[in-house]
């Protein structure tokens, strides 16, 4: 695993954000759970910083399991999408509903930035 954000301890009832990374199985990239927050900015950003100096020209990121991801989080990836030089790309699988509306409205036409549902 590649990195773990804060968890709330065993039936505690409290919530707290978490996130997860490991590596995906079949292909270059990683599968994240949780979400991407104040808390867990930490994880995130070192999963990207990981993706941008691995090199590979395409870079999944798995995200049907993240339920949110902030606005300084769609930052953190436009930003570092924007250091994978020419011809890479991150494709984003499956992301939450607000950050693929982010992408959207403030960066429709990055080109280092793929947004699959499927």
């Amino acid at each position: 695993m590649l990195g773990t954000g804060r968890q709330a301890p065993h039936g505690s009832g409290t919530s707290v954000p978490f996130l997860t990374v490991r590596p995906l199985d079949g292909c270059r990239g990683v599968r994240a759970a949780g979400e991407v927050g104040l808390a867990t900015h930490t994880v995130w950003e070192r999963a990207l910083e990981r993706a941008v100096r691995e090199g590979e020209d395409v870079y999944h990121l798995e995200l049907s399991e993240v339920t949110f991801v902030d606005v300084a989080g769609a930052d953190a990836l436009v930003a570092a999408a924007e250091r994978l030089g020419d011809g890479r790309r991150f494709v984003v699988r499956r992301p939450p509903p607000a950050l693929r509306r982010v992408l959207e409205m403030f960066w429709p036409d990055l080109p280092t930035i793929e947004v699959s549902m499927s």
